[in-house]
């Protein structure tokens, strides 16, 4: 096709890159807060985040209208079409970010990012209980379309002042999380090796904890309480977890795949921050500083090796 030609024809996965970023500008914003580093730091990260969401969404719209197989394609895919859900999600990180300085544009977004998240969602989710999968098809892609989508979207509404929507928001996504754990933990342990391209999307299974534990501090006041503890708890073990499969997931050279580890570490650097924001002392307290120099450095590193591929021509997959 000529329009294929002349269009970037840019995975869906890609949207991946806007929640690392706008996750980073949340985590520096939140340091800001307590620690009083500059401002500018998280709003223009978070800027960088917005201006990647607005180039990703025009391409992905431009997709639908002038590579529509490559799209549906995608769409149909048994591991690809939960990326599908990044769109919502990241739509959802953008109004978190317009809230301080436009909250009538924040407010759409956060609608249109709402609404497209819990259609697309329970769209996909229909799909899975139908059955008849294979079960190499399960990865933590699962968690992106309902997890994910239901703990941001009440993140962003706690943050704009709709706590009511947002905690049934997050009991959506806790529970939608509890049950998918168990069955990609069994297919973990009991089903074949994860193949090397998709070892990266490993880095999304710290996420669901952690981004529960931004979720429920962003829908609560209050001091450090022990439920946003253990989430936090539960997140640094799979961060142990994963830092022992490093080895093996690096089998798969660097890519904008490990954008996946990103969302994760940022959240966790975010809602340990805030931790520390309400009066946290403890363990947390000591491991902040580190948490937010790991989630920055991965950011960065997985900022600067896409801008390289994207000087060289290398960062868009080959058509098929």
């Amino acid at each position: 096709m000529r329009e294929s030609r002349v269009l970037p024809i840019v995975p869906v996965s890609f949207f991946g890159m806007v929640l690392g970023l706008c996750g980073l500008g949340g985590s520096w914003r939140a340091a800001h807060h307590i620690w009083g580093v500059p401002s500018f730091i998280g709003e223009a990260v978070m800027a960088t985040g917005a201006l990647v969401w607005a180039v990703l969404l025009l391409l992905y719209v431009l997709k639908w209208g002038l590579a529509r197989p490559a799209a549906i394609a995608e769409l149909g895919h048994p591991v690809q079409s939960g990326f599908v859900g990044l769109a919502g999600v990241a739509t959802l990180l953008v109004s978190i970010g317009a809230a301080p300085y436009a909250r009538d544009v924040a407010v759409v977004l956060l609608l249109a990012g709402a609404a497209f998240t819990v259609g697309f969602g329970i769209w996909r989710t229909g799909d899975l209980w139908r059955g008849e999968r294979d079960p190499a098809a399960a990865t933590p892609v699962m968690y992106l379309p309902l997890v994910a989508g239901s703990f941001v979207t009440g993140t962003a509404c706690g943050v704009l002042g709709f706590r009511d929507w947002g905690q049934l928001a997050f009991g959506a996504g806790l529970f939608s999380w509890l049950a998918m754990e168990s069955v990609l933990l069994n297919r973990f342990q009991h089903g074949a090796a994860l193949a090397p391209a998709q070892r990266p999307t490993l880095g999304i299974q710290l996420a669901p904890p952690v981004v529960g534990a931004v979720t429920n501090l962003s829908l609560t006041n209050g001091g450090p309480d022990m439920f946003a503890r253990a989430l936090l708890g539960y997140g640094l073990l799979q961060l142990l977890l994963i830092a022992r499969l490093l080895p093996w997931i690096l089998r798969q050279p660097l890519s904008p795949a490990y954008w996946a580890f990103t969302f994760g570490l940022t959240a966790l650097a975010t809602a340990t921050l805030q931790l520390v924001g309400r009066g946290e002392t403890g363990a947390l307290a000591l491991l902040a500083p580190f948490l937010l120099a790991l989630a920055t450095g991965v950011v960065t590193l997985a900022s600067a090796h896409s801008f390289w591929q994207l000087l060289r021509g290398r960062l868009l997959p080959k058509p098929a």
